[in-house]
């Protein structure tokens, strides 16, 4: 019988010995490499567990809805979903432990890392590893980004007409701004990265950027609620800070979706992305890793698309028409520039005291 999934390509003995380590065990010894599970075992196991819980994977993001649906249709999984920030989703891992109730998360790029630090991940490398470009995966499989987002602004053009269109004239202005919670958030600390990069800093220089914040958040014109359709409808910011394909997807679940424009930033923005995490203890492990091995597939890839999320294996896929129309063009991308992880990864463990001392404490002052 052909594998359930059309786009997977033939396993070879790479990606069967993964598929062992990824259950905690050792290599294989000569004899024990017939027993390695093939891709159908892993079906078939999946199938028998039945469910898949998951951490910051609602159905809204990324078009998480579609791979949801299409994993039950396939394989019989029953999905559930706990809206977390990055931060969260590991805090709850590590506090669980043995107990877990939860299979699979999603964090920001510079999480990835820290989840292996602190040991609550099981590594696995799907089918198709190889086309995973080398900067964007754990060269172990602990995690690999799925897809990448740049940060951009959402402005409602008929209460804005003449929107900012880069962090300069942001900061120059009296807006109201929408950023998320800086610290757990992933998008949010992009979002100040962002800024600072525009702003002449970087990984390690965020200042340029807290200096403009800081007299945001003293006159009240900063938001740290979650972005979504209620604060929209709501009016209650100017400007909406958040990954490009978040904003795409946000704006058509509004009433009036005409009525807002998306665009990156003119003077500069970063690009990052979003990995899976495999929980170590996870109760539906093949599940996990069953579903890991769907995202990223051609057609798992292709839904990500569909949720204006740019996926990591992009050079390798044909997206339909319709699918390229929602996309931001090409053309606005050319000021950002994707962050350094592993400099990112330190320096974002770090972001809650310093936003606390440079922006919160200095509202005071």
């Amino acid at each position: 019988m052909p594998a359930t999934f059309p786009h997977f390509r033939t396993l070879m003995n790479r990606r069967r010995l993964m598929a062992l380590l990824a259950t905690g065990m050792a290599a294989p010894s000569r004899s024990a490499w017939a027993e390695l599970p093939t891709l159908k075992e892993l079906e078939r196991a999946a199938r028998a567990e039945g469910r898949i819980h998951s951490l910051g994977m609602p159905d809204s993001w990324a078009n998480w809805r579609d791979t949801w649906a299409e994993l039950r249709r396939l394989h019989g999984l029953v999905h559930s979903d706990r809206n977390m920030t990055s931060g969260e989703e590991i805090a709850l891992l590590e506090a669980e432990g043995k107990a877990a109730t939860v299979d699979i998360g999603d964090v920001g790029f510079e999480f990835g890392a820290i989840a292996r630090s602190r040991g609550v991940t099981r590594p696995y490398k799907p089918s198709s590893w190889a086309e995973i470009p080398e900067w964007a995966k754990d060269p172990d499989g602990h995690w690999a980004l799925a897809y990448t987002g740049t940060i951009a602004f959402m402005v409602n053009t008929r209460r804005l007409p003449k929107p900012p269109r880069s962090w300069q004239a942001l900061f120059k202005g009296q807006y109201r701004v929408l950023l998320g919670e800086v610290g757990p958030s992933a998008q949010a600390n992009a979002a100040v990265l962002a800024a600072a990069v525009a702003l002449g800093g970087n990984e390690t220089q965020l200042q340029p950027a807290l200096a403009q914040f800081a007299p945001m958040h003293r006159e009240g014109r900063l938001l740290y609620i979650y972005p979504g359709p209620v604060p929209m409808n709501q009016n209650l910011a100017d400007v909406h800070v958040m990954w490009d394909f978040v904003a795409l997807a946000m704006r058509k679940r509004v009433p009036n979706p005409g009525d807002y424009e998306v665009f990156i930033p003119e003077d500069g923005s970063i690009t990052s992305g979003y990995t899976t995490i495999i929980n170590k203890h996870a109760p539906h492990p093949n599940a996990a890793m069953l579903t890991r091995e769907y995202i990223f597939s051609d057609a798992g890839q292709a839904n990500l698309a569909r949720g204006h999320a740019r996926p990591i294996r992009v050079d390798s896929l044909e997206l339909t028409p319709d699918v390229a129309r929602g996309l931001i063009d090409a053309s606005q991308y050319k000021a950002s520039r994707a962050l350094h992880p592993a400099i990112w990864a330190w320096e974002a463990k770090k972001l809650t005291k310093l936003w606390q001392a440079e922006v919160l404490a200095r509202a005071s002052k």
